[in-house]
């Protein structure tokens, strides 16, 4: 074999392997999105439809909040850090944010829930998670959560833990 036989084999390889990296990431997009979808990370949440239900006054949760900020200069939390509710029982809590900036900044809030199976049986009716969030230079807003737990909940879950982490979007 030549030295330009072996220079056209080498170039046919690279742009094979090229060809086959750039399908791969393409290919990447739809395995993420279904991976993301499958673990419900990163999910806008959408209003809940609830139903007349009826309390359940012989169960009694607990139901502890938390507030985390990823990269954003914001002052993020509960007014309440827990409350006792009984599953059915509507519940209206709320959420304190202030941008310590002196520009504004757009954010989205993502809901998480411990246990993680808790997440389907809490029906949220109102919730700053449902949009994005622009706070002005040095804002400060309340911001509530109107939910209740559906009486289905399991009744080895006694302790439900709603999280919500702020993430910065860009275009603020």
């Amino acid at each position: 074999m030549s030295v330009a036989e072996y220079n056209l084999l080498t170039r046919r390889k690279l742009v094979v392997v090229a060809c086959g990296m750039f399908a791969f990431g393409f290919a990447l997009v739809p395995i993420y999105k279904k991976i993301c979808e499958t673990a419900q990370i990163g999910q806008i949440v959408e209003r809940d439809e609830v139903r007349n239900t009826q309390i359940d006054a012989s169960r009694t949760l607990t139901i502890q909040f938390d507030a985390n900020t990823r990269g954003l200069p914001w002052v993020f939390e509960p007014k309440q850090k827990s409350i006792q509710a009984h599953p059915g029982e509507m519940v209206r809590i709320v959420y304190e944010v202030r941008n310590n900036r002196d520009v504004a900044i757009l954010g989205q809030a993502i809901p998480s829930y411990g246990p993680q199976l808790a997440g389907q049986y809490v029906k949220k009716v109102e919730c700053f998670c449902f949009k994005q969030q622009k706070l002005q230079p040095n804002e400060t807003r309340e911001m509530p959560v109107q939910f209740l737990v559906d009486p289905q909940l399991p009744r080895d879950v006694q302790v439900i833990t709603m999280s919500y982490t702020f993430f910065e979007l860009p275009g603020g």
